[in-house]
C-alpha cells in the first residue's frame, strides 16, 4: 500500500496545489457541509472536508480525521472508504486532516471514531464510486445500469471494456454530487476491506523511526520551553529568582505564565517558563529556578485520608440514580453480604508526554501537537489569543499513545501563548515528571454493594453507592456530584434483573484537575460489581459465571424505562446500540467454555468477569498461580462483541493492549497526594506491567452483523475484577482495595 512515512496535513491549498486546480482530480467531501478543493478551483463554494480524491495518477487520496495514536484509526476509516469505493488497497494513499468543524467531531476519545463514522465513511465512498461509474457511462454512452466499480476500475457489462479510476477522474470531478438518499451501500456480504486484517499504514514508519510525532516538529528559530508549574492545584508564583537559570548555556529567558482563573478546564496551569535553545538547557533551567509558592485552598489534600473519607461516605445513604422495585426494610444478617472497594488516583502514563509548537503571527497561530482534540485545541487557543477559531491552524501529528491525556489541549495552549509573548516558533515539551504531576487524572473513588439473598439463595435486592469527585469539577467550580452520564459508565447502566435495586451516589470534592482515562469511570465500577457478583457466588455455592446469568435475566434489551434514570447509551439511538442481554449471556458461555480447555492446577484459580461499556460487550478470564503472597498472572483470555468490526488484526491488538493496561492498573497503578502534591514522579514510583509479569493472552472476537460498537476502551475494565476474582479462586484473600501491589509480591 502506498503511503506518507509520516502524518501529513493537507490544507485546502496544498489540495488545490497537489492536484491542480484546473481539474483532474475527483474531489469529495462530507455531506452537509460548505466547501471543497475541486469545487473551489470550478468556482462553486459547495463543499469544505475532504474524505477522498482520486487523481488522475490512479492514485486514491484517503483523508483520516481522527488522531492516530496506535489504535489503527489512520487504518480503519480508509478501509470503509475503500470499500465502497472499491479502491485496490494498494493505490490508497491516507492523508491526515487538518483541525477543521467540517469534519463534524474530531476528538480521538470514546471509542467512537468507527462506531460514529462507519456509515458517513460508506457513503462517502458510495458516492465517489457512484460519480465514477456515471462518468463511464456518459464515455462509452451506455445505460448507467450496464456500468459497475470493481477493483479499482469501472466495467461495463456487455463489452468487458473498463477504465481505470484515474482515468475517470476528470470527468466524475465535473458531475453534481449525488444524494445520499439515492446511494445504494454494498451488502456485507460484499465487503472486499470492511472485516479483512490489514497492518497499519504507519507501520514502516514508525519500524524505521520516520514516523514524526509531537517532539519531532522542528522550524526556523524554533525556541524549547518547560513550564514549573504550581505543586498544588490553584497555587500561583509569588516571588521567584531566576538568575542561576539564566546563567545556564542555551537559556534565553524566564517568562511568568499567566494565572488561571475559575475552574482548570483546558487553560494553562500557570507558573514558570524557561526559554531556551535546547530542550537539556530548558530543563536545566528549570531545574536552577527558585519558585516561592503561593498558598492553595488544595495545600491539606491528603489521598489516603480523603479515601477513608469516602469510604465512610458510601457507606451512609445518599443521592438515588436508579431505582426498581422496593428495597427491604430489613436485611437479615444471615442472608446479607457487603462490600467496600476502592481504587486510587490513576496517571495516564503514555508512553510519549504532551508536546506541542506553535508559530503566531498577524495571520494567526499554526500548531504542531500530538492531540486527540484538534478542534478543542483550535478553541482554547483562540480564547486565550483573543483571536477567532478560524485563525488557528492545527497540524495533528501521530501520538505515542493518549488514552484521553491528549484530549486536553493545555499542552497546545501552552505552546501558543509562549510563541505570543516570544514572537519565536516554541516548543512546549513535558517531562515525564510534568505528565504524572501535573495531568489530569483518574478519579479517585469508593463503591459500596449490599445484597440480600431469598431463602433459596438467589439475590432478592441490591444496593449500591457511588463515590469520587466529577470530570466535571474541571470545567465548573464547586462541583462535588458526579454527572448522570458518569454513573452510567458501569454503574447504573448495568441490566440487572432484580426485584429490587437501588444506585446512589455521594458527593465528593476535586482536589486536582479530573480528567477521562481510558474506560473513564467504567474502571472503578465494573471492578466492584464484578468483583460483589463474585463475592455472591461464593456465598451461594454458585459459579461466577452462572451468578451473572441469574443477574442478568433471560435475553432482553434493556431501557431502563421507569428506573428513575434517563439512560445516554454513550451518545448512541437505543434502537440502533441496544442494551442486549442476550449479547451478554453469549460471551458468558463462550469464556466458560474457553476457561474449561485450560484447567486450573493446584495453587492456580480462574476468575471472570462482564461488562458492557461503550456500546461494546467483553467477558474476560483470569488465571493466576497463587505462592504464598508471591502472584503470577498466567493467562487471559479477553472475549469481544463489538459488532461490525472493521479491521480485526486491530481490535485483537487493542483487546491485548487492554488486559495489559487493565493489569498495569490493578496490580501497579496509585497515584496519592501529600499536602496537596502529587507523591509519584517517575516509574520508578508509578510502574507499569513488565514482560515477565503479562500473561499469555488469547483474544476472540464474536462475529456479528450488528453496528460497530467501541473498541479501544472496553476491553480494559473486566481485567481488575476477573484478577481479584481470580487471587480467591487459587486460595488467595479478596482484594477490594487497589492496587495489588500493596498486597501482594508481583
Amino acid at each position: 500500500m502506498s503511503h506518507f512515512t509520516a502524518v501529513e496535513n493537507f490544507s485546502r491549498r496544498d489540495v488545490l496545489k497537489l492536484f491542480g486546480a484546473t481539474g483532474g482530480a475527483l474531489v469529495l467531501g462530507a455531506s452537509g457541509v460548505s466547501w471543497s478543493p475541486m469545487s473551489l478551483a470550478r468556482g462553486e463554494e459547495q463543499r469544505l472536508n475532504l474524505f477522498i480524491a482520486i487523481g488522475e495518477d490512479n492514485q486514491v487520496y484517503l483523508t483520516c480525521h481522527r488522531s492516530e495514536m496506535g489504535q489503527g484509526i489512520r487504518t480503519g476509516i480508509p478501509q470503509i472508504l475503500a470499500d465502497e469505493l472499491e479502491a485496490d488497497w494498494d493505490k490508497v494513499v491516507v492523508i491526515q486532516a487538518l483541525g477543521d468543524k467540517a469534519y463534524g467531531s474530531q476528538n480521538t476519545d470514546g471509542s467512537r471514531s468507527i462506531r460514529k463514522g462507519f456509515d458517513k465513511m460508506r457513503q462517502m465512498g458510495a458516492m465517489a464510486r457512484h460519480m465514477l461509474e456515471q462518468a463511464a457511462a456518459a464515455r462509452w454512452q451506455v445505460p448507467l445500469s450496464e456500468v459497475y466499480a470493481k477493483a479499482h476500475k469501472v466495467h461495463h457489462r456487455p463489452s468487458g471494456k473498463a477504465l481505470s479510476f484515474g482515468e475517470l477522474a476528470t470527468a466524475a470531478a465535473a458531475l453534481p454530487l449525488p444524494a445520499e438518499d439515492s446511494l445504494k451501500l454494498k451488502s456485507a456480504d460484499n465487503f472486499s476491506q470492511i472485516g479483512q486484517p490489514r497492518t497499519i499504514v504507519d507501520m514502516d514508519a514508525i519500524l524505521s523511526g520516520g514516523a514524526g510525532y509531537g517532539f519531532d516538529t522542528r522550524l526556523e528559530g524554533m525556541r524549547y520551553a518547560v513550564i514549573a508549574r504550581p505543586p498544588v492545584l490553584g497555587g500561583n508564583v509569588e516571588k521567584f529568582d531566576a538568575d542561576a537559570a539564566l546563567k545556564i548555556p542555551g537559556v534565553l529567558e524566564v517568562i511568568a505564565m499567566p494565572e488561571p482563573k475559575g475552574a482548570p478546564a483546558f487553560q494553562p496551569l500557570g507558573g514558570l517558563a524557561v526559554i531556551a535553545t535546547n530542550s537539556w538547557s530548558a530543563l536545566e533551567g528549570r531545574k536552577a529556578l527558585q519558585i516561592h509558592w503561593s498558598h492553595s485552598s488544595h495545600q491539606s489534600h491528603d489521598s489516603d485520608s480523603f479515601l477513608k473519607i469516602l469510604v465512610e461516605r458510601v457507606q451512609q445513604p445518599g443521592k438515588v440514580r436508579r431505582e426498581l422495585g422496593q428495597q427491604p426494610d430489613n436485611w437479615p444478617a444471615e442472608r446479607s453480604l457487603s462490600a467496600v472497594y476502592t481504587v486510587p488516583y490513576l496517571a495516564h502514563a503514555m508512553m510519549e508526554p504532551p508536546a506541542a509548537t506553535a508559530r503566531v503571527d498577524e495571520q494567526g497561530c499554526e500548531i504542531w501537537a500530538c492531540t486527540q482534540t484538534p478542534q478543542s485545541t483550535q478553541g482554547t487557543v483562540a480564547e486565550l489569543l483573543g483571536i477567532s477559531e478560524e485563525q488557528v491552524k492545527v497540524h495533528v501529528t501521530l501520538l505515542g499513545g493518549g488514552f484521553g491525556r491528549k484530549s486536553k489541549p493545555d499542552f497546545s495552549a501552552e505552546a501558543a501563548w509562549l510563541a505570543k509573548q516570544t514572537g519565536k516558533p516554541v516548543k512546549v515539551f513535558w517531562s515525564r515528571e510534568d505528565e504524572l504531576q501535573h495531568g489530569y487524572l483518574h478519579a479517585i473513588s469508593a463503591q459500596y454493594y449490599r445484597a440480600c439473598l431469598d431463602e433459596q439463595g438467589k439475590v432478592a435486592a441490591l444496593l449500591a453507592r457511588s463515590g469520587f469527585p466529577s470530570i466535571s469539577s474541571t470545567f465548573t467550580e464547586g462541583v462535588e456530584d458526579p454527572s448522570d452520564s458518569e454513573l452510567q459508565l458501569g454503574f447504573t447502566d448495568v441490566p440487572l434483573a432484580l426485584p429490587a435495586l437501588r444506585c446512589e451516589s455521594v458527593r465528593a470534592e476535586a482536589h486536582t484537575r479530573i480528567g477521562w482515562l481510558r474506560s473513564v469511570c467504567n474502571i472503578q465500577h465494573a471492578f466492584g460489581i464484578g468483583s460483589f457478583v463474585d463475592e455472591l457466588a461464593l456465598a451461594s455455592g454458585k459459579s461466577c459465571p452462572q451468578m451473572w446469568r441469574e443477574l442478568l435475566g433471560q435475553p432482553r434489551q434493556e431501557t431502563f424505562a421507569n428506573q428513575g434514570m434517563k439512560y445516554g447509551n454513550y451518545g448512541e439511538d437505543l434502537q440502533r446500540h441496544p442494551v442486549d442481554v442476550g449479547r451478554y449471556l453469549k460471551l458468558i458461555d463462550l469464556v466458560e467454555q474457553a476457561m474449561a480447555q485450560s484447567p486450573a492446577q493446584a495453587g492456580e484459580g480462574w476468575g471472570f468477569a462482564v461488562h458492557r461499556s461503550f456500546v461494546s460487550y467483553v467477558a474476560v478470564a483470569i488465571k493466576v498461580k497463587l505462592d504464598g503472597k508471591k502472584l503470577t498472572v498466567l493467562e487471559a483470555i479477553s472475549a469481544m462483541d463489538a459488532g461490525t468490526v472493521v479491521n480485526p488484526d486491530r481490535v485483537a491488538a487493542q483487546q491485548e493492549g487492554a488486559v495489559i493496561f487493565g493489569l498495569s492498573l490493578a496490580m501497579l497503578g496509585e497515584i496519592g497526594f501529600k499536602d496537596g502534591q502529587v507523591v509519584q514522579s517517575n516509574f520508578h514510583d508509578y510502574p507499569l506491567l513488565r514482560l515477565p509479569q503479562c500473561p499469555k493472552i488469547r483474544t476472540i472476537l464474536v462475529p456479528s452483523g450488528a453496528a460497530p460498537g467501541g473498541v479501544g476502551e472496553p476491553g480494559v475494565p473486566t481485567v481488575a475484577p476477573a484478577l481479584t476474582n481470580a487471587i480467591v479462586a487459587a486460595g488467595g484473600e479478596r482484594y477490594r482495595d487497589l492496587p495489588l501491589s500493596k498486597h501482594l509480591t508481583l
